[in-house]
């Protein structure tokens, strides 16, 4: 039998990210999630969800902290031995037209998507190599491949992602390390259910499937990437969006 694989999963208290957490318990994988703050979710469904005998951590975090993060990986690594697969969801939006972006927009949507991603990928690399084997999804999102209207902050961030992913795949193949990004589109989360109803009337039109994406959309997409059946697919972005880039 295999050595269950051990998961780290940023933004994890809700939405994709906590989708993406119960698909890689699903599969099998001990589960780490991280996330700056809980809000008094329970880890029930998570444990329901795990197979026999895995594990699951529950750890606050700031990814923009290299400290916190360095941390974390740091008690995760020494409770479980290692960290095999690294998810990259910590992500936020402050949306605004740039002539009216202030400073404060801007640095927390780039070092939260963008330098928290970068300090994830640094602080689980050694581990990875380590133990000759790892895969890492960063989530990005189709406006990081076009751009959007009031998210030069957030488009930007998404784009440096993909950068950021292609980039270090070079970087990590030579010790079986595999890195990939997936773009979701318009899915059905806290973020798009509160904008104005103009904005997800213009989104949906957009989306050739006619529905707006569910998290767990993404989350198989993520599992997929960190699976055996992606063991050859690296430096790849995978559009989640139902047609909604074309």
């Amino acid at each position: 039998m295999q050595t269950p694989r051990r998961a780290l999963v940023t933004g994890a208290a809700r939405g994709i990210g906590r989708a993406i957490a119960d698909a890689l318990v699903r599969d099998g994988c001990d589960v780490a999630v991280v996330d700056r703050a809980f809000h008094g979710e329970s880890d029930a469904a998570l444990e329901r969800a795990a197979a026999p005998g895995r594990r699951t951590w529950r750890q606050v975090a700031d990814v923009r902290s290299a400290g916190e993060v360095a941390q974390t990986v740091e008690a995760v690594a020494a409770q479980w031995g290692g960290i095999d697969i690294l998810v990259n969801n910590a992500g936020i939006a402050r949306d605004q037209v740039i002539w009216k972006m202030t400073d404060e927009q801007w640095h927390d949507v780039v070092e939260t998507n963008l330098t928290g991603t970068f300090h994830c990928c640094r602080a689980v690399l050694p581990l990875m190599r380590k133990g000759g084997w790892g895969a890492i999804v960063n989530v990005s999102s189709i406006n990081g491949l076009r751009g959007k209207f009031g998210q030069t902050n957030y488009a930007a961030a998404k784009a440096g992602i993909i950068g950021l992913t292609k980039s270090l795949a070079k970087e990590a193949a030579r010790f079986n390390i595999t890195v990939n990004a997936v773009a979701p589109g318009f899915i059905d989360t806290a973020i798009t259910q509160a904008m104005p109803e103009e904005a997800r009337r213009e989104a949906l039109q957009e989306v050739l499937l006619g529905r707006p994406g569910r998290v767990e959309d993404v989350a198989e997409a993520v599992a997929f990437l960190c699976s055996d059946r992606a063991r050859f697919i690296t430096g790849e972005v995978m559009r989640v969006d139902g047609g909604q880039y074309i």
